[in-house]
């Protein structure tokens, strides 16, 4: 199976790369998706995480052909 990934702003920094191609087996959650993405570094407190252009839970199960995307933390004021 594939999906995309797309990181922004200052995750795809922490990655070193703003979209790649992962192929898994079946049964893959948002955050095994970071784990593989980026072993060495936590996923920061805060970030927010869509599916398919839908916003997502850390838990979410992907499936084939689906895009993921990270984005960090927002602040505002």
């Amino acid at each position: 199976m594939s999906i995309k990934v797309r990181f922004f702003a200052s995750l795809s920094d922490m990655v070193g790369e703003s979209e790649v191609e992962l192929e898994f087996a079946e049964g893959l959650t948002v955050l095994d998706v970071w784990a593989k993405t980026s072993p060495d570094d936590p996923l920061p407190s805060g970030s927010l995480f869509a599916i398919n252009h839908n916003y997502s839970e850390p838990e979410d199960v992907l499936k084939d052909g689906d895009e993921i995307a990270f984005f960090p933390p927002l602040t505002g004021g």
